[in-house]
């Protein structure tokens, strides 16, 4: 779904600047340009950044099974 209509952001494109290293607000910013136009999106797209970087940080938690 699209999150930033202005600059057509998708939840997929923020888990994917999360994988890529994006780790804070301003990181998604500069890499996505989320929430840079009208910022109507701010609260959804931080919602998802903080839900991706626990996932990513769960993952990285995660034993690699042999």
């Amino acid at each position: 779904m699209y999150v930033c209509i202005c600059k057509a952001v998708s939840d997929l494109d923020i888990r994917r600047a999360v994988a890529h290293g994006a780790c804070s607000f301003e990181a998604l910013q500069a890499g996505t340009g989320c929430s840079t136009c009208c910022g109507g999106c701010e609260h959804e797209a931080r919602e998802l950044l903080a839900d991706a970087l626990e996932r990513e940080q769960v993952a990285q938690a995660l034993p690699i099974a042999a």
